[in-house]
């Protein structure tokens, strides 16, 4: 009975926290647009905080209620899954092409990132000073990012407001009833999720990084695949391949900055040969995907869409089968 609780708690938790990040970054866009916030920052603060927000609101509860590897596991599970499951699915569907200033700019600020977080991991603990440092750079990068959109006339991210978000006029009263309503929807739905995915890991004997690393991640990627996918149907391929760059550095900084700010985190060797080198490989092969090979760049066709699907799969069917073992 315990156990069916825990996954009804898994599927509703998950149901709840998608459907409420929805109305949160619904009703805040409305709000910021009330209160006369330019059009860019809505996109680049509340729509980029609100695809990650099932991440960051899991992850704090996860480390707060002491299980930090369900945060760490559904940070970078949430990575994996945003590279790999994502942005594979939409290229199969439609390539995806890769604009010169996201290689120049944004990809190898990804990888430098990537290094960093990786770096902190060799003595198997993420200690406060880690996070500080991780959080610190996040807000440095979105400090850069905000002055220089407002320093260019052209709105960049118009675009991306209409396709992840519902900009339609909304009664300012509505607007601030979502904006607290879904939060506080998704504060109860995260901890639901939390209590749920750790009980299942204690009846299978499993660690809670590996619950973070699957059901959990992909739970929360779930607003990233609704965004990617919106996009490819409008053409805009490139903002596919944004709101999942965006996600990730969120992740990367945000989320296990705040994760580890509230309680620091021991790290086991596994987490840095198996999902961190994944990790690290699969943001090495956007790289070399936009940058091409005999000049065939500037896009992620259908057979790299088709071959980050099958490291996907073939990822998570270890993880399954370590589960099955340790049964």
């Amino acid at each position: 009975m315990s156990l069916t609780l825990a996954a009804i708690a898994v599927l509703g938790g998950l149901a709840v926290l998608v459907w409420s990040a929805d109305r949160f970054v619904d009703g805040a866009a409305a709000t910021a647009l009330h209160a006369g916030m330019p059009t860019l920052l809505i996109g680049m603060v509340i729509i980029g905080f609100g695809t990650s927000a099932p991440e960051m609101v899991v992850s704090a509860f996860s480390a707060a209620q002491g299980n930090p590897g369900l945060a760490l596991g559904n940070a970078y599970g949430s990575n994996i899954s945003n590279i790999a499951l994502i942005l594979g699915l939409t290229a199969l569907l439609s390539p995806i092409a890769v604009t010169s200033r996201v290689v120049r700019k944004e990809l190898p600020i990804l990888l430098l990132i990537t290094v960093l977080a990786v770096g902190q991991l060799f003595d198997g603990f993420i200690s406060r000073m880690d996070a500080w440092v991780l959080l610190g750079v996040f807000f440095v990068l979105m400090g850069w990012s905000i002055f220089q959109g407002m320093r260019s006339r052209h709105d960049s991210l118009e675009a991306d407001v209409d396709v992840t978000v519902d900009v339609e006029p909304m009664p300012l009263r509505k607007a601030l009833f979502w904006t607290v309503f879904g939060m506080l929807l998704l504060v109860v739905s995260s901890r639901i999720l939390v209590w749920g995915a750790v009980e299942i890991a204690r009846a299978f004997g499993v660690s809670d990084l590996i619950i973070g690393l699957t059901v959990v991640a992909i739970g929360t990627s779930l607003p990233e695949l609704a965004s990617a996918l919106a996009a490819t149907r409008k053409g805009e391929h490139d903002l596919a391949l944004g709101n999942v760059l965006g996600s990730n550095l969120f992740n990367t900084l945000a989320v296990v900055g705040i994760a580890g700010a509230i309680h620091p985190m021991p790290v086991d060797s596994i987490v840095l040969w198996r999902d961190c080198t994944v990790m690290g490989g699969l943001t090495v092969a956007l790289l070399v995907f936009g940058i091409g090979i005999r000049g065939s760049g500037g896009r992620i066709n259908r057979l790299e869409g088709a071959g980050l699907l099958v490291i996907y799969l073939s990822y998570n069917a270890y993880l399954v089968s370590q589960v099955l073992a340790a049964v």
